[in-house]
């Protein structure tokens, strides 16, 4: 593909988003003063409303998809045929530092906001990407379809896990773009993880009393020194994936970031839990590395330690080659309108695109916000970013579907 190609409508695109910046700033302060955090995953119904709204009054066909009423999936397309383009994105939020958090404020180019960066600035930037398309005129070799899940912020149950459960993600899809915050870079790939809450039982007595007890702190030590063998011939594993500045290409495991137990000083803990979180590189296989685990804590089970798990997210790690047909569809779109070209980079965390990756199908994360204030006391977005991001959109729908 030539690298000029995107500019062909790069000009009327831009100048249409420019003519809609207004609309754009007040939908996502209406969708930044709904707060749909998660946990508990309150509000979504209302967050649906409004976009559904929205989408209709710019007669965009939409239907919703759910487990229930209050945990629904709104899906809108353009164009008719089979080969589809998913512009995806989540409206739940982490918890807010403040209620003031959900009072959007204006300074200047930037709007701030729980969720303004993650991502409902994505939403309205993929949403008036396909109203640019429309109005202007530009007819597509496929469609594009809107795909608007909760839940991605405690792993997606209601959301794309249970979307992938139904047969109903991804159908006829020839690549998704993921409109997460991604700081001007392109998430080609994303770490896999395995968190786990352990617990290891023990007997009460008193401490003049505690050789009638067992002790459950002594015991998890045990099993922390045996996981601790496994941590260290994991993070001596590395990524080939370009990483950012501030990452380390290591596998990771991540022992006692929570942690608690016993109910007084001077009482033998009868019971005392920890967390371990495993991230995991795209060259690793989730199943293998959860069973490797899993044998580390039964095989303490089997030398009488009394303990039980809880796996509370799981999910594969995910890659896509920057030089396939979408990736340098995004890449030579970002060149256009910011002259830059598009970077490649691992998300050392998560991302949706595992699900579509799963079923074969080219997943890429690029967004208007930054990583950096995402989940922050002063999350915000830069309204210029959404315009060109956008546009970025729509120009790489276009190339990919039209190509």
């Amino acid at each position: 593909m030539s690298i000029t190609a995107p500019s062909v409508h790069r000009d009327s695109i831009l100048s249409w988003l420019r003519q809609h910046h207004a609309e754009m700033a007040s939908l996502l302060s209406e969708l930044v003063a709904i707060p749909t955090e998660n946990p508990p995953g309150k509000n979504y119904r209302a967050c649906v409303d409004l976009l559904e709204a929205r989408l209709s009054q710019a007669e965009l066909h939409c239907h919703r998809l759910g487990p229930n009423p209050d945990a629904e999936t709104l899906l809108a397309s353009y164009g008719t045929a089979e080969r589809t383009l998913y512009f995806h994105a989540h409206y739940d939020v982490v918890p807010a530092q403040s209620s003031q958090q959900f009072q959007p404020a204006r300074k200047d180019h930037f709007l701030f906001g729980r969720g303004s960066a993650d991502m409902k600035g994505g939403i309205v930037a993929m949403f008036y990407a396909v109203r640019a398309l429309k109005e202007l005129g530009i007819s597509l070799n496929g469609r594009i379809c809107l795909t608007l899940v909760p839940d991605e912020e405690t792993g997606g149950k209601n959301g794309s896990a249970w979307l992938q459960k139904q047969g109903a993600l991804g159908q006829h899809g020839i690549g998704m773009l993921l409109a997460e915050p991604t700081s001007g870079v392109v998430w080609n790939a994303n770490r896999g993880a395995i968190s786990l809450r352990v617990r290891v039982k023990g007997k009460p007595a008193h401490v003049g009393l505690q050789h009638r007890g067992e002790n459950a702190f002594e015991r998890m030590h045990a099993v922390v020194v045996k996981l601790q063998e496994l941590k260290h011939e994991v993070e001596q594993r590395q990524t080939h994936c370009a990483i950012g500045p501030e990452q380390s290409s290591n596998s990771i495991l991540l022992l006692g970031g929570e942690s608690g137990g016993g109910t007084n000083f001077n009482v033998v803990p009868d019971e005392c839990w920890f967390t371990l979180d495993r991230r995991l590189n795209p060259e690793e296989d989730l199943a293998a590395e959860k069973a490797r685990l899993l044998h580390v804590l039964e095989s303490c089970r089997q030398q009488g330690i009394p303990l039980e798990w809880e796996i509370f997210q799981e999910g594969a790690a995910a890659s896509c080659d920057e030089h396939a047909p979408l990736g340098g569809a995004l890449s030579q779109s970002i060149h256009a309108v910011t002259g830059e070209p598009g970077r490649f980079e691992m998300c050392p965390g998560l991302l949706e695109n595992r699900f579509y990756a799963a079923q074969g199908v080219p997943a890429y994360a690029y967004g208007p916000g930054l990583l950096s204030v995402a989940h922050g006391p002063n999350e915000y977005v830069d309204l210029r970013k959404l315009a060109d991001t956008s546009a970025i959109y729509a120009l790489t729908a276009l190339q990919i579907l039209n190509s």
